[in-house]
């Protein structure tokens, strides 16, 4: 077995990661009253950073209260304290781990019930076929609201500095907004922000460059992007190439490399290849063609669960190896990829033909063994999808509940 999982990757900001294996961001929507992090996140954190992942990325820290990925988000913006993100920051780096903050903007992604705006680059909604209705319907973002949404991401980064966090992610990937607008098929603006690929591109770039003037030299500052869509005229991986290319002076430290959206969830799995590189490394076969090319270190996320994937990862050049839905189950797995072991289990699949539901239950036993993670308890990775699913809307309705009557207490922003 190869040592490589454990060494240091020392990043171009000056920040060392202790080792290359990092929790990659799951969406908990565990936020407390205020849409904060409290005492479950906390666990949460504390419990992943002592099982030995050298970074810890959070799951979606929304830029805007009022528009949200799901009403259990956690939201940090200029009214927000401070000390429950400095707490939650504490708890990740407690067992030796580095923590960085995932920031993002669902844009178009915005669950139907909820209050607040639905944007995008234009008033295309997210097409589920006959699931349409789960989403709301956007209007197209006015330069204005651009301008305001850079200085959201800009704002929310330096306060995770603050906070004590040692770096930010921007979340570029799976069909939010900055990937709305990455997207030929979603971006169809004539104007700056359209057309061309260094076009559709531009509100990335000038939010890395907002960013990146907001916090101090030694923050990392890394981007999540898709390799790509999986839709046909959508972004691909010629496009994702581009954009890296185009990141690559803007002082980004780390690109991780994901797929898909809602309307193409293939971050969910691709369990009917019958290939263990496709099962185990959805997108593996992709990064390895743009770490040929790419200026940048690379990350990779998606469907590792075993130490010979995650090596091979490695082996193929990429810099850091992503674990999810893994540490979901075995919250200590890379401390048992050094001693010899490997996961405990893993989740039951989801093998239901309709695949914007059987995207969402998917989803949904993740979050359910985060809530069981969160609570003190032991993963149940036996968990029945439709028993999940139950859950997790009825959890949705509470949250949604206290998200509305947060956000209408709440001077307008």
């Amino acid at each position: 077995m190869s040592d490589e999982l454990f060494a240091p990757l020392r990043l171009a900001s000056g920040a060392t990661l202790p080792n290359r294996i990092a929790k990659a961001a799951m969406e908990e929507n565990l936020a407390g009253p205020g849409q904060l992090p409290d005492r479950r996140l906390f666990d949460l954190y504390r419990a992943w950073s002592a099982g030995g992942s050298g970074l810890l990325i959070t799951g979606n820290v929304m830029v805007h209260a009022e528009a949200l990925t799901g009403p259990g988000g956690v939201v940090l913006d200029a009214a927000a304290p401070l000390e429950p993100f400095a707490a939650w920051a504490r708890a990740a780096k407690s067992g030796g781990s580095a923590a960085w903050m995932q920031i993002n903007h669902p844009g178009r992604q915005v669950p139907s019930g909820l209050p607040g705006v639905v944007w995008g680059p234009t008033d295309r909604g997210v097409d589920l076929g006959r699931h349409s209705g789960r989403f709301g319907r956007p209007t197209a973002m006015t330069p204005a609201q651009i301008a305001a949404t850079v200085e959201r991401f800009a704002t929310t980064a330096r306060r995770a500095a603050e906070a004590g966090f040692d770096g930010v992610e921007i979340h570029a990937a799976h069909g939010y907004l900055l990937s709305q607008f990455l997207s030929p098929l979603v971006n169809t603006r004539t104007d700056a922000w359209g057309g061309s690929p260094a076009g559709r591109a531009r509100l990335l770039l000038d939010v890395v460059r907002a960013v990146r003037d907001a916090v101090p030299a030694a923050f990392a500052v890394a981007v999540k992007l898709n390799s790509a869509d999986f839709q046909r005229g959508g972004f691909d991986t010629d496009d994702a190439r581009e954009v890296i290319a185009l990141l690559a002076p803007l002082g980004v430290d780390l690109v991780e490399l994901s797929g898909g959206s809602y309307e193409s969830p293939a971050m969910t799995g691709r369990p009917a290849d019958a290939r263990t590189r496709s099962r185990e490394a959805y997108f593996l076969d992709l990064a390895a063609d743009l770490v040929r090319t790419s200026p940048l270190p690379l990350m990779l996320t998606g469907g590792i669960t075993r130490r010979p994937s995650a090596e091979q990862v490695l082996a193929d050049g990429v810099a850091v190896v992503g674990l999810g839905t893994a540490l979901a189950v075995t919250p200590d797995l890379p401390h048992r990829w050094g001693a010899g072991a490997e996961a405990a289990g893993a989740l039951r699949p989801v093998t239901w033909s309709d695949k914007a539901l059987a995207s969402a239950a998917s989803m949904a036993l993740v979050r359910h063994q985060l809530r069981r993670l969160a609570d003190g308890r032991s993963p149940a990775p036996r968990t029945r999808p439709a028993v999940a699913l139950l859950a997790e809307q009825v959890q949705q309705h509470r949250a949604l509940r206290r998200y509305r009557e947060w956000l209408a207490a709440r001077p307008a922003a």
